[in-house]
């Protein structure tokens, strides 16, 4: 049984930091496309970051050169290193994995970033 536990949302002022994990159980990360999406309310889900299992990376451009994806496979955990936060980055964060059994979501974490 594959589960995806997020962890790391809160609440942050403007500017500040946050990382989100994601830990993996039921596959193997490594071997698997990982990413990281996000829905704002009344908004559609969007594609923040993603690692392809030979390494390459992609963001999306709203993100860049603030957000940092990355993943430890001895852990099978997945993090999403967010920097310099905006108050539209507020969102509910979901962990998402696409191995050969199929593609899984988490339950989701929320960011809010408000002063």
């Amino acid at each position: 049984q594959v589960q995806l536990v997020e962890s790391g949302g809160g609440l942050v002022q403007p500017g500040g930091s946050l990382r989100l994990s994601c830990a993996a159980s039921g596959l193997t990360i490594s071997s698997s496309y990982t990413a990281w999406h996000r829905q704002a309310p009344g908004k559609q889900r969007e594609l923040v970051a993603g690692i392809r299992t030979g390494s390459s990376i992609d963001y999306g451009d709203s993100v860049k050169g603030r957000f940092t994806i990355s993943r430890d496979n001895a852990k099978n955990t997945v993090y999403l290193q967010m920097n310099s936060l905006k108050s539209e980055d507020t969102a509910v964060y979901y962990c998402y994995v696409s191995s050969w059994s199929g593609g899984y979501w988490g339950q989701g974490t929320q960011v809010t970033v408000s002063s």
